[in-house]
């Protein structure tokens, strides 16, 4: 790789081949389903050719090469000559990949090497090639005008808009083309001859034998090449033809020629300004949270208007500065058809995979947070939730499983659920493996419920996997994505049905910039509970708190509600609080005792720095209305904090 070129140039190419290459995955996985449509033949195509140009103008030699050797495959397959099967889909994925690892090499200033010759021969259209079909009629050309001997940009335009359409160059405006298209052999003789055969742009034409030059071709060069191709002053695609008398030009060319090309609507910022823009706006948040605190002190009529103002402008740039950082959520789910494609051969089973709900907006921090836990998901429901053909055969199902990606908005949370339509869980299977492996006793065991049952799969070191393998079987993986979860203060739960399937459900807040939290007080300490696991408050009655086994419960709503003294967590030496704080965390219910309710509040949480790191339960801290500190709660740490808390929440373990 040259070390002199303009890194601004390296950094426009990598923005945009990241863009073609992140589509071209999706595109591939949807060409080994439908190997004739010539329009995702054509797109797969255009995405190697164009990084392949892009590759070249920045002489990055391996880079070009592996593109050159898939658009040669991929060009055979547009003819009609074979179809892209498994073995040639698994060498196109395969080249994918490395493509994203040169990207990432050039990204860092890296070197890279060649690819695999075994790549290159895999991605060679030798053999069961059929014969091209043959050629369709042409029409008789229409004379054109008389030419200077150059080619304009309207020409310009007409050659690419019939290769590829109206539209195939960005920005460029549609042009009427009247004559027959240019096909995809002369195109590519166009290119190899003004660049070499799988060169660089720049690089010298082996045959026809030329005269050397510095490394560019001339006009007339040029010229000449497009009149052994078409004919002289021939339209792309063309025969030569004699000359004929010329139409009178029209008026409106020139103007259309010289017309201002479309203003961009959109511009990239980099991330760390969006994120600086973020931390601001949740500033900006706690100054009008302190001034509103004041303006309900002061009682000043003025001061209160001046407030609601502001409150009504710091709501609104809050909304638009949040929906800057939302993106949807298919660009999480566009990297599983890759997953589930590979996974599903290694297996052996057949896999339909079906999005619903990409459209659903997600903070752009958790879109790649949550990556690493939906892998997981989606190999356990491949893994242990479907059948194999023959067993869904017998058991009267289709031999192509289905496996569900949906998203959707519930209040504050986005619910993202993984479903299949397998075997389902059998809990007393759930039971008997987590005695064998030793995660609780018997005892234990069999005071469990049904829901109690599914959570076992959380528990490190269980699996229900007869052997280990590259996939499962270890007992690690299900308890990673649990904690992954709880540290984004979401939750997972489980829903099954014996011989039909398996649902996880996993719900995360909408953003991790602002929350939105229920200021409660416990002695002289506030704590913020986030509002998105509060269910209801109420005050506890007399006579409504008991004792049960040993532990504090409360009768509500004709159920034990299990009570837990957040003064004794937090270090009070008060009485517990009467208020109650019913607080959902996954299919735990839990009471929280505590002083006085305060309201709601929208919060920007602070982290308390690596002196605080590994605290259970507290996940950052914020200042209030009133200039006061508060800890943030992590509820999922408390559920399994070892702190003074109701042993129920661990599961009697």
């Amino acid at each position: 790789m040259d070390p002199t070129f303009d890194s601004e140039l390296r950094d426009a190419f990598l923005v945009e081949a990241g863009d073609i290459v992140q589509r071209l995955g999706d595109q591939l996985i949807g060409l080994e389903a439908a190997p004739r449509d010539s329009e995702l033949l054509n797109a797969v195509f255009r995405a190697f050719h164009t990084v392949k140009g892009g590759a070249g103008f920045l002489a990055v030699e391996p880079m070009v090469q592996l593109c050159h050797h898939a658009e040669d495959l991929l060009n055979v397959a547009r003819n009609g000559q074979l179809l892209i099967d498994a073995n040639r889909m698994d060498a196109l994925l395969e080249a994918l990949d490395l493509l994203l690892d040169m990207l990432s090499a050039l990204a860092a200033g890296q070197s890279m090497a060649m690819p695999p010759p075994d790549l290159l021969r895999r991605l060679s259209p030798a053999g069961n090639v059929a014969p091209p079909p043959a050629p369709r009629p042409v029409a008789a050309p229409v004379a054109p005008p008389p030419s200077d001997g150059t080619i304009d940009d309207s020409e310009f335009e007409a050659l690419l808009d019939s290769l590829y359409g109206t539209g195939g160059v960005p920005g460029a405006p549609a042009a009427p083309v009247e004559a027959a298209p240019i096909s995809d052999d002369e195109f590519e003789a166009l290119l190899d001859n003004l660049h070499g055969k799988g060169g660089t742009p720049g690089a010298v034409a082996s045959a026809p034998p030329a005269p050397a030059t510095s490394g560019g071709i001339s006009d007339d060069e040029f010229e000449a090449l497009l009149d052994n191709l078409h004919g002289k002053g021939a339209p792309p695609g063309a025969p030569a033809a004699a000359p004929s008398p010329a139409p009178a030009p029209s008026p409106a060319a020139p103007a259309a020629r010289h017309a201002p090309p479309a203003a961009e609507n959109t511009v990239r910022v980099d991330t760390a300004r969006l994120d600086t823009l973020v931390h601001r706006a949740g500033e900006l948040v706690l100054v009008r949270n302190r001034l509103l605190s004041l303006a309900a002190k002061q009682g000043d009529e003025t001061l209160a208007l001046a407030a609601s103002e502001l409150d009504r402008v710091a709501d609104a740039l809050q909304t638009t500065v949040l929906g800057m950082r939302m993106q949807p959520v298919g660009r999480l789910f566009q990297r599983f058809p890759r997953i589930v494609r590979d996974l599903s051969r290694q297996l052996g089973k057949e896999v339909e995979l079906v999005q619903e709900g990409e459209g659903t907006d997600l903070d752009r921090s958790l879109v790649e947070a949550l990556a690493d836990p939906m892998v997981h998901l989606i190999r356990n429901a491949l893994d242990h939730g479907l059948e194999m053909p023959a067993d869904r055969e017998r058991a009267g199902k289709p031999r192509k499983g289905t496996v569900t990606l949906s998203a959707s908005q519930r209040g504050e949370r986005i619910v993202i659920s993984v479903s299949d339509d397998g075997r389902g869980m059998n809990p007393d299977v759930l039971r008997r493996k987590a005695v064998e492996k030793g995660v609780i006793d018997e005892a234990q065991a069999a005071r469990l419920t049904e829901n109690e049952c599914y959570e076992l799969i959380f528990r490190p070191g269980f699996s229900t996997a007869a052997a280990v393998s590259d996939i499962s079987g270890r007992g690690v993986g299900m308890d990673v994505v649990k904690t992954r979860v709880a540290e984004l203060g979401g939750t997972l739960q489980v829903h099954s049905q014996l011989g039909r399937g398996s649902t996880l459900e996993l719900a995360v807040p909408l953003t991790l910039a602002i929350q939105r939290v229920l200021m409660v007080r416990v002695g002289a300490r506030l704590l913020a509970l986030p509002l998105s696991n509060v269910d209801e408050v109420f005050e506890l009655a007399p006579g409504q708190q008991q004792q049960l086994d040993g532990r504090a419960v409360a009768s509500h709503r004709g159920r034990a509600l299990a009570l837990a003294d957040l003064a004794g967590w937090v270090g009070v030496n008060d009485l517990p609080g009467r208020h109650v704080v019913v607080l959902h965390i996954g299919h735990l219910r839990l009471g929280g005792l505590v002083h006085e309710v305060l309201g709601r509040e929208d919060v920007m949480v602070k982290p308390l720095g690596p002196l605080f790191e590994g605290v259970p339960a507290v996940a950052g801290a914020t200042v209030t209305g009133d200039g006061r500190l508060a800890l943030v709660m992590d509820l999922a740490g408390l559920a399994h904090a070892d702190g003074q808390l109701l042993p129920t929440l661990r599961m009697n373990t």
